[in-house]
């Protein structure tokens, strides 16, 4: 067993690959609109086998373009997972759209179907699906629901880049996604997200709308600095150096994800003698699960305990998260503007407030889970 114990819950593992191209990129003379965000865009259509992809400087900012692009806009409504990042809410408030939260399913922590489509209205224009921690959604569903009601589907699957739903990538599933390159996600770009569409109509809207709104891209002008602008447009591009980062991150991905799919495994397997705590879904053929963490959920019995048992894991060297730190809607922003205090969202609660997020990361090895797993039936024994 090793000694001096750290194991963070998330770390990025950048090689001298990923260095070597940074420096081609500081020794060139382009740090934005270059040939590295365009070859990390081609090379992420070829991971996921299709579509057509636009780097952004995160995942959010896909999100939002996503919404916008689609046409939302103030007195339309779009159906969301109550539990989530608040950034899956803020992406449809940008746009002067209501988000209508939804509770989800306690076995996976996925939106609930059937809440789902009894959450839909006359002002309902899209759903904002959630592959919650890299699990995906039964899509099939979603897409029956969505094309009865007339309505655009867009996948946050800022964590689940490696997951598929019946052999298709998720980013592929619905109109439109957006993954995330934040520093403790599958792949890193540091800061930094991707999204994804199979219409190459929509994908050039998006390419504009990144970038202020330019008729012309740097390339494009026949004169340098000559260019109009015919719509509203943001600054939410990636730059090079962030490209070159993302290009040899690509390259590790598969290797990454066959460390997290085996490290969850072992680490479900090992937390099998704990009887206070389950595991939420790990998935089946149809559902690859991405593996971006393995979240427990904690008995009632133990629930209460919960902020000891994280400070304890933290003084024996074990990194944890949470997600998240509450439903969406009980947050106060939410809550006081759209006056949500008499909603309940059960299980979303259930998930917030007895949950936690275990690593499970390349960076952690079988002698780290086999100590994550008996420090943490030591201290739940010992509560």
């Amino acid at each position: 067993m090793k000694t001096n114990i750290n194991i963070p819950f998330g770390l990025p593992i950048i090689g001298n690959e990923e260095k070597k191209r940074v420096s081609s990129v500081l020794n060139g003379t382009q740090l934005v609109h270059g040939p590295m965000a365009l070859e990390f865009e081609n090379n992420f259509c070829n991971f996921v086998n299709g579509g057509y992809a636009v780097s952004l400087n995160s995942c959010t900012a896909g999100l939002h373009l996503s919404y916008l692009t689609l046409g939302l806009g103030p007195g339309d409504e779009v159906i969301i997972p109550a539990q989530s990042h608040v950034a899956t809410a803020h992406a449809v408030e940008y746009t002067g759209a209501k988000p209508v939260f939804v509770d989800v399913e306690i076995d996976t922590g996925n939106i609930c179907l059937e809440r789902l489509e009894n959450a839909i209205t006359s002002s309902t224009k899209a759903i904002g699906i959630v592959h919650f921690a890299g699990l995906p959604v039964k899509m099939d569903e979603i897409k029956k629901l969505a094309k009865k009601n007339n309505l655009s589907i867009v996948e946050d699957a800022a964590l689940a880049l490696g997951a598929k739903y019946k052999g298709t990538s998720v980013g592929l599933l619905g109109d439109t996604s957006s993954f995330s390159f934040y520093p403790v996600k599958h792949i890193t770009t540091l800061e930094g997200g991707m999204l994804l569409t199979k219409d190459e109509d929509f994908s050039k809207k998006i390419r504009r709308m990144r970038a202020f709104g330019y008729d012309k891209m740097v390339g494009e002008r026949s004169v340098p600095g000559l260019y109009d602008v015919d719509m509203l447009g943001y600054n939410f591009r990636m730059n090079e150096i962030q490209a070159a980062i993302g290009i040899e991150q690509l390259k590790k991905l598969n290797g990454f994800l066959k460390k997290r799919n085996n490290n969850s495994s072992f680490l479900r397997r090992e937390l099998k003698q704990i009887d206070e705590i389950i595991c939420l879904s790990e998935g089946t053929e149809d559902l690859i699960h991405a593996n971006y963490c393995l979240i427990i959920i904690l008995d009632n019995s133990i629930a209460s305990s919960r902020a000891e048992i994280i400070n304890k894991l933290k003084e024996n060297g074990i990194g944890t998260s949470i997600y998240y730190p509450g439903p969406i809607p009980n947050f106060k922003y939410y809550r006081e503007k759209y006056k949500l205090r008499n909603l309940h969202f059960p299980n979303a609660k259930r998930i917030s407030d007895k949950s936690i997020a275990l690593p499970v990361g390349p960076h952690v090895d079988e002698d780290d889970l086999i100590y994550i797993s008996d420090k943490l039936k030591e201290i739940i024994v010992r509560l």
